[in-house]
């Protein structure tokens, strides 16, 4: 704890994300208590309709279902990220030795305000988030772990914004969240498989001064293509060296995997209890495409258009192996993580299919 306190100052990342997030739309005290019991009740009547859809099981309620605001959020994600980063602040911090106290200072202020521009800018986007890493490292922690949130006032400014049925459009964000819970309950080895990719990533960062230095110098010369929209490469894939790219392409392909499954699910079951689902989904991926220049530009920076394309990439290679094998098949992906798809294979579903199945 000492050593991330010393690199990042957590707290002021989260109080000045706080303040940018704003608090999200004006409604009423009635209106916000509806909001909420009804996303409960939506979290809670997932369970049984993802578990028919897709023959996955999974226990209930092994998770707890937190709905949050945009703060809420926030910490919850300076939690994480804390976690995450621990291991490379520690190599920082041998590599670097002890600075002094006023570099100290100064320097985990400006990292915290960087990365408290970070979460500010996604707890604003971020309709809701299933945290499979919540509570592992907890003592006495047995059975699943992970917590399920739902940024309330993000859901109810997406609804309003849409002009959709909010029934209807709260309990389809449930299923998606819902689905990812079920993903890591019913297939117990996901969990460790992607926080030893991550950890792997975070192990191969480069803090050698003259490699980062040429990295950084190849990135920037970059940066002007991705602005201008010519290149689909991430600020992260950008400063990453060969060795991590590798990493990020089994990352990439297993969370297209998991984003892709989630939302053939939220579409699959949706119209037999939601009328309106494909007025949703219609609405909702116009909405993915970001709004105004600075929005698009930042999502491509932080390779949130990256992310928009793990659901639309995943989504296809779900569908294209259901086609070929049905769900029994496809779920022979959840056996084993040799069964995962490589990134290559989840734009050809028949290479997948090939190899899995013969």
């Amino acid at each position: 704890m000492a050593a991330r306190s010393t690199m990042i100052d957590w707290d002021l990342a989260v109080s000045a994300a706080s303040r940018m997030a704003g608090p999200g739309p004006a409604i009423t005290r009635d209106q916000a208590e509806a909001a909420v019991a009804e996303l409960r009740a939506g979290a809670e009547s997932s369970t049984p309709l993802v578990r028919e859809f897709t023959g996955l099981h999974a226990g209930e309620r092994t998770a707890p279902v937190l709905v949050v605001d945009r703060p809420g959020w926030i910490q919850a994600n300076a939690d994480g990220f804390a976690d995450v980063f621990a291991p490379l602040v520690d190599k920082l911090q041998e590599r670097k030795g002890a600075p002094s106290p006023v570099a100290e200072a100064v320097g985990s202020r400006v990292t915290g305000l960087e990365v408290g521009a970070l979460l500010g800018f996604m707890s604003s986007k971020v309709l809701g988030q299933f945290d499979p890493f919540f509570g592992i490292d907890e003592p006495g922690t047995t059975g699943p772990a992970g917590r399920l949130l739902l940024v309330a006032p993000n859901i109810v400014h997406a609804e309003n914004e849409m002009g959709v049925d909010p029934r209807d459009f709260r309990l389809w964000v449930c299923l998606h969240e819902e689905t990812h819970r079920v993903q890591f309950t019913a297939v117990p080895w996901m969990r460790d498989h992607i926080r030893g990719q991550i950890e792997g990533l975070v192990s191969e960062i480069e803090v050698d001064p003259a490699k980062l230095a040429a990295m950084v110098g190849e990135g920037v010369k970059k940066v002007g293509d991705i602005l201008r929209g010519d290149d689909d490469t991430s600020l992260l894939e950008l400063f990453s060296s060969p060795a991590q790219r590798e990493v990020l392409d089994r990352i990439t392909a297993v969370m297209s995997l998991l984003e892709g499954h989630a939302d053939v699910v939220m579409d699959g079951v949706g119209p037999e209890v939601i009328p309106s689902v494909a007025d949703i989904r219609r609405r909702f991926t116009e909405r993915r495409k970001g709004t105004g220049y600075l929005d698009r530009v930042l999502r491509r920076l932080l390779g949130l258009e990256a992310k928009m394309a793990q659901y639309r990439d995943g989504a296809t290679f779900v569908r294209g192996a259901l086609d070929q094998v049905g769900m029994e098949g496809f779920n022979a992906v959840w056996a084993e993580p040799a069964n995962l798809p490589s990134r290559a294979e989840i734009a050809d579903p028949a290479a997948w299919v090939r190899r899995v199945h013969g």
